[in-house]
Formats: structure tokens, C-alpha cells, sequence
């Protein structure tokens, strides 16, 4: 399936930076919250994270560290083999290009560039940063585009993978199915038949415009049996 030409630059890394991995470019809403996947290597599971600002990696300026408080705040997730960095109350300043790196000693340290926007009403922009949904059922993810991105290609994205779902294509290869629609404003991503290994980060991308989601999928509730054996229960015992 095609991808978004802006992911053929998280495809193609160079042999430097091919163990760090994150999105060419991310969008958020002015005074909205935006938390951004970062993902490493194995190796790299104790080494300390970082978020630099600036264009060039020798001059960047770091905005936080792990175990930081303050406007960035990064979380490392070494099971996963990601740390991810969030931002609160985003303002037009904090527009720009950043890195995220891991810190090594006795040579270069590993990382990756992405660029940061900040929009009063942005490319593309989600409703909810982070959905959750019980192993079996449904979950649905609302994407936003501006009018300028109406005929661009729309696409729902697992970022591990970088498989892709289209708009107007349904897809139920996997236990869980994925349908896309699109009114005109924006496109409605239903995942159905959830899975455990469903969890993970995805994006919603039209044309180069990038926005990222987290999915939390979790174990079924028991069957604690149907309001109408509930019924039957109480009636027995009197």
C-alpha cells in the first residue's frame, strides 16, 4: 500500500540514524497537547533520552531530559523500546525542528530529526490524542484536515510497521477491521474486533501532514451474564 512521501524519510535513515526512529513532521492545535513517539533500539533500553531543539544536531539546545518537569516532559518506556516526549498548552513559538536522541558514551549519539508545527487550525489535527477501547470491541478516531488537504491522499497509519489504511478501502486481513470514511471536514478511522496487539501508536496523515494517536487496547471484561439472568437470579431467590 502507499505511503505518504514524508515517510519515505523514516524509511530511508541514513546508516547514522537508523536506530532511532520517529515522524518527519507532526502538527497541534495552538494551545492543544501533542505527545510524540520516539522510538530506539534494544540496545539503547538504559541510556539516557533527550529533546533537543534546532536545526543543526551539533547546536541544538536541549528542551528535556528524562524524569524532567516542565513544558516537555519525557517518558521512557524501556519494555517498549519508545520514550515519548508531551507537550502542553502548545504555543506558536514552540514551533520548530527538533531531535529525539539517546545520550552514548564514547561516540556520536543516535538520533532523529522531526519538524514541530503549531497552528491555530492545524493541516491536520485529532480529536482525542490517546483512545483506549476492551479486547473484542470498537474504537473510532476522528481526524481533521483543513480545506486546502480535501483531495489529498488520507490515511490511517500503524507507526511500528508503517502499514496503512486508506480511505475508501476496507481492510479485514487481521482479526480486527479498519474502515475509513471521509465527509469533506474530516475522516472517521473505526477499528473493530480489537486486539491485545492492536495497542501501539498510529497516525493520521493527509498528504504530508502527520498527527499521532495512541491506542491502549485491553483485556475483555468477564461476562458477569445479561441483565435478563440477573432478572431470573433475583426471581429464584424469593
Amino acid at each position: 500500500m502507499a505511503l505518504p512521501p514524508i515517510l519515505l524519510g523514516v524509511l530511508l535513515c541514513t546508516a547514522e540514524t537508523l536506530s532511532m526512529n520517529t515522524l518527519d513532521r507532526v502538527t497541534v492545535r495552538e494551545g492543544g497537547t501533542v505527545t510524540i513517539p520516539c522510538l530506539y533500539d534494544n540496545q539503547y533500553k538504559l541510556n539516557s533520552k533527550l529533546w533537543c531543539r534546532g536545526f543543526y544536531w551539533f547546536s541544538c539546545q536541549i528542551s528535556a531530559r528524562a524524569n524532567d518537569t516542565g513544558k516537555w516532559t519525557i517518558t521512557d518506556y524501556p519494555a517498549h523500546n519508545i520514550f515519548t516526549v508531551k507537550l502542553d498548552y502548545a504555543t506558536s513559538s514552540d514551533s520548530g525542528n527538533y531531535w529525539c536522541a539517546v545520550k552514548i558514551h564514547a561516540k556520536p549519539d543516535d538520533r532523529k530529526h522531526l519538524y514541530l508545527t503549531v497552528q491555530p487550525a492545524p493541516d491536520v489535527s485529532v480529536m482525542n490524542s490517546s483512545v483506549s477501547g476492551h479486547e473484542g470491541d470498537n474504537v473510532s478516531v476522528q481526524c481533521f484536515y483543513t480545506s486546502g488537504y480535501q483531495n489529498k491522499l488520507k490515511q490511517w497509519c500503524r507507526y511500528k510497521d508503517q502499514s496503512c489504511y486508506t480511505v475508501g478501502r476496507n481492510d479485514t486481513s487481521q482479526n480486527s477491521s479498519v474502515q475509513i470514511s471521509d465527509d469533506g471536514r474530516s475522516f472517521t478511522v473505526l477499528m473493530t474486533g480489537l486486539r491485545l496487539s492492536d495497542s501501539g501508536w498510529y497516525f493520521c496523515s493527509a498528504g504530508e501532514a502527520l498527527n499521532p494517536v495512541q491506542l491502549t487496547v485491553t483485556e475483555a471484561e468477564p461476562d458477569t451474564g445479561t441483565e435478563k439472568d440477573k432478572w431470573r437470579f433475583c426471581l429464584s431467590q424469593n
